[in-house]
């Protein structure tokens, strides 16, 4: 359960927002269209879409309005990055000639006050009124499947001709000897500090685990990072996930790779944790610990067997490619059921489960494009298919890559660490993925989802006049790179023909 402070003016807006003391849960009706099991971004957007086709929809929460990404996820954690950026950019300001008379100083109190205020802010559009006000019956309250086409709520029970689950995902932990009785933070909870941990380690070095160490860190805490791989971001480029570790290093971070924590202990005043890492175990100390090691679906408690759904505790709720399970009245969406677990992805599935749900679409998970970014500084941003990943498809590529440091944009803003890489199959110009590392990554990712989903090739993008200077340049650099590789000899000694021809 989301942790919240009793004390807090923002966290009370929204508890009021997302799950009211003094809501009371209407009649249930006869019979529903659809029923929604999870109120965050998959069912919200399931409730809302099919109340608005008018269908009768009921949605069923047990916590709060707006799931992990609103309550314990992108909402707060982008809110604390965000503050993070401002001082990363505030201690760069010498460089650009500003000079101010005392040092750049970080209030973390005031960092979180300011997190729950944006959180808040946010909950309105996720409100237990809202969706009232949209025709949804919502009902707060354990929700358990009672029978294929049955949902048992509150003793009673609640029948439906169509069901989503979408119930998402809680953070995962460890079976670390003495982690439990030592304590420790996950997404839940990491975010109602009020004191800044002096000394903070962070376990996963994944992208939540790398956002949250660089912003600890930059907020004053000494921050060590543990990866159990090789190296942190293992499922990312390895050209990018290099250039994220080396700025870790820079801003003071320690990095152990390849390493396994043994136990947690505590002695008097002080935690430790036993790291063994190269057959050496050594002892770090520590004020918190932060496990960042991935999240796992919420699949229990659900009788999901009473419905005839199958499930896997580490998978999911199991569907085929439009999201239907093996219960055919019920569908599923969002971390449930997704082994990416990102919002939009969610949101996603959700319009194409009540497209495929209530009007009999075909639908397929398969044919999106999704983009993802990790938000450190700098972000990295990617789509399509990695190198390796087309490789094992047998799908031969062609990379072409454009370093930041030849990006005019880039050169003035002083960000150049970084570049872009896009891949397209060999003796064409499809392009089938992309990788961006930059300071503002996220925002550029979407001119390549949109050529990858719209199937416009890189012939076509290097038509596409882009303003200067803007970082996005590298993208146009690219598609010119991509030009001058269809100039073969051949093709030059034909155009050599020509001019001589119309001399």
């Amino acid at each position: 359960m989301q942790t919240l402070l009793q004390d807090d003016p923002h966290d009370q807006r929204l508890l009021a927002n997302s799950h009211p003391p003094d809501w009371r849960n209407p009649p249930i009706a006869k019979r529903y269209n659809l029923a929604v099991i999870g109120a965050g971004t998959a069912g919200l957007v399931c409730a809302a879409a099919a109340a608005g086709l008018g269908a009768k929809v009921a949605l069923i929460e047990r916590e709060l309005m707006g799931g992990e990404c609103l309550n314990s996820g992108c909402v707060p954690s982008k809110a604390l990055l965000r503050a993070a950026r401002a001082y990363g950019d505030a201690t760069r300001a010498a460089e650009y000639g500003l000079t101010a008379s005392s040092g750049v100083g970080i209030d973390f109190a005031t960092v979180m006050k300011r997190m729950r205020r944006v959180r808040a802010e946010l909950s309105e559009k996720d409100a237990a009124s809202r969706l009232r006000s949209l025709g949804v019956d919502l009902f707060f309250g354990e929700g358990r499947f009672a029978g294929p086409d049955s949902i048992e709520l509150m003793g009673q029970t609640l029948r439906f001709s169509r069901a989503v689950i979408a119930t998402g995902s809680l953070s995962a932990s460890l079976p670390i000897k003495g982690l439990t009785e030592t304590g420790f933070l996950t997404n839940e909870t990491i975010f109602s500090l009020n004191t800044l941990p002096r000394r903070l380690l962070v376990v996963g070095g994944g992208p939540n685990g790398c956002e949250l160490a660089q912003a600890f860190s930059r907020f004053g805490s000494r921050v060590t990072l543990l990866e159990a791989e090789p190296s942190i971001l293992p499922r990312e480029d390895a050209d990018a996930a290099q250039i994220i570790r080396k700025a870790l290093l820079r801003e003071g971070i320690k990095i152990i790779e390849n390493c396994r924590i043994q136990q947690v202990r505590q002695s008097a005043n002080e935690r430790f944790a036993c790291v063994a890492a190269n057959g050496i175990c050594r002892e770090i100390a520590f004020d918190q610990i932060f496990l960042a090691v991935g999240r796992l679906p919420m699949v229990e408690g659900l009788r999901l067997e009473v419905a005839g759904v199958r499930y896997d505790r580490l998978k999911g709720v199991l569907t085929d490619e439009r999201l239907r399970t093996s219960n055919p009245r019920i569908f599923a969406a969002g971390d449930v059921c997704s082994v990416s677990k990102f919002t939009h992805l969610a949101d996603a599935m959700a319009r194409i489960v009540v497209r495929n749900a209530l009007f009999r679409g075909r639908e397929k998970l398969s044919a999106l494009t999704i983009p993802s970014c990790i938000y450190t500084d700098p972000e990295v941003a990617h789509v399509g298919l990695y190198e390796h990943e087309a490789l094992e498809r047998r799908i031969p590529v062609e990379t072409f890559f454009q370093p930041l440091a030849d990006v005019d944009r880039a050169i003035i803003d002083g960000e150049t660490e970084g570049f872009l890489k896009i891949h397209v199959r060999r003796g064409t110009d499809q392009i089938v993925g992309a990788t961006l590392v930059a300071k503002h990554a996220g925002e550029t990712i979407s001119e390549l989802t949109m050529a990858i989903a719209a199937r416009i090739g890189l012939k076509a993008v290097a038509r596409i006049i882009h303003a200067y200077p803007t970082q996005a340049e590298a993208i146009r650099k690219v598609a010119d790179s991509y030009n001058r590789s269809r100039l073969t000899p051949r093709v030059r000694w034909l155009l050599g023909k020509w001019f001589t021809l119309t001399r």
